[in-house]
């Protein structure tokens, strides 16, 4: 009881050093990098409190929480926006701003994360109202540079620093991608017919482009063999009648070689009549003529051997006549026909 009772003078002390303690601890106040607080004293803005230690007075100096210097990033849900062609799309966009005035930001709006959302929507109501679906669908950049123009002219006065306003999404309604899609699969379509179109035309050229080479080919390949041909048969027959009038031949061995070609002239499967020409009697004649005539009076100092050569030559021709002569008879009559003789001209 005595121990209690003289505790009790040590308890104003014990008070007042608490009191003291937490009035020092009121009185300095730590603020991180990148970050300000406003302190207003006795109700009106005094200062802000700088990054690192800062001293206060306690009872009469009020801080505010603690304002973010950093850029910061803020993505706003979808709004609802009519285009010029009534048309209502959703579009997401992402904000990028800084405070660069920790008082302005406090006292020239009561909050401004919402007043720069507002004026994001009004702006971009405004200017996607002035433009169709197709031209807001491929001008994401010039909405995005005239948002961010409009955004950081207001928000100055706000203690803000609009950096970047980009758009994330946009959507048009689902009627509007379905007849987009159609659109886009029709365009394929097309760009693929036209492509295979194209293709089946330049094959068909480039074939038409052979048949044409390969024909102008086959045709000088044919020419040049109908050239060479026709070379080989003037040669031949220029050699022929060379041969001809080097060794010049008598009539009698014309009429000679005349009645050896007169059997070939019947062989044929499609001789059905056969004129025998009125040359043949004077060929016949001309041959034995040749080797019935006498020999001249200069050839009798010739061998005898010479002469039974000549006397066997003559009776062979005057054989080879008369079988020409029958040859062509029996020709005649296998084939039924009548041979008759024409005269000659």
């Amino acid at each position: 009881m005595e121990t209690a009772l003289s505790l009790i003078p040590l308890i104003p002390g014990l008070v007042i050093a608490l009191f003291a303690a937490f009035t020092v601890l009121r009185a300095v106040r730590i603020v991180p990098q990148a970050r300000a607080r406003n302190v207003e004293r006795l109700g009106r803005y005094h200062r802000t409190l700088q990054p690192g230690l800062n001293f206060v007075i306690p009872y009469f100096d009020r801080v505010y929480p603690m304002i973010d210097l950093r850029e910061q990033v803020v993505s706003f849900r979808p709004q609802p926006v009519i285009t010029e062609d009534n048309l209502v799309v959703e579009i997401d966009t992402v904000l990028y701003f800084q405070v660069t005035d920790a008082r302005a930001a406090a006292y020239e709006i009561a909050n401004f994360l919402q007043a720069v959302e507002q004026l994001t929507v009004t702006t971009l109501r405004n200017v996607v109202g002035s433009m169709d679906l197709e031209r807001t669908l491929t001008s994401r950049d010039t909405i995005n540079s005239q948002l961010r123009g409009v955004l950081d002219e207001a928000t100055g006065k706000w203690g803000l620093r609009v950096n970047r306003v980009e758009i994330k999404a946009i959507d048009p309604p689902q009627s509007i991608k379905d007849a987009m899609e159609k659109q886009m699969r029709a365009e394929r379509d097309k760009r693929a017919a036209i492509l295979g179109a194209e293709g089946q035309r330049q094959s068909q050229i480039l074939t038409a482009e052979g048949d044409k080479q390969a024909a102008v080919l086959r045709a000088e390949g044919n020419r040049t063999a109908a050239i060479l041909k026709a070379e080989g048969q003037a040669r031949a027959i220029d050699e022929v009648f060379q041969s001809v009038h080097r060794n010049d031949p008598d009539p009698k061995l014309l009429a000679y070689q005349y009645l050896q070609m007169l059997p070939q002239l019947a062989q044929g499967p499609g001789n059905t009549f056969w004129v025998i020409p009125s040359e043949v009697t004077s060929a016949l004649q001309d041959v034995s003529r040749a080797f019935t005539q006498a020999l001249p009076k200069s050839s009798a100092t010739r061998e005898t051997s010479s002469q039974e050569l000549a006397a066997h030559a003559a009776a062979d021709a005057a054989q080879a006549a008369e079988a020409a002569a029958d040859a062509v008879a029996s020709a005649a009559e296998a084939d039924g026909y009548q041979t008759a003789s024409s005269p000659r001209p």
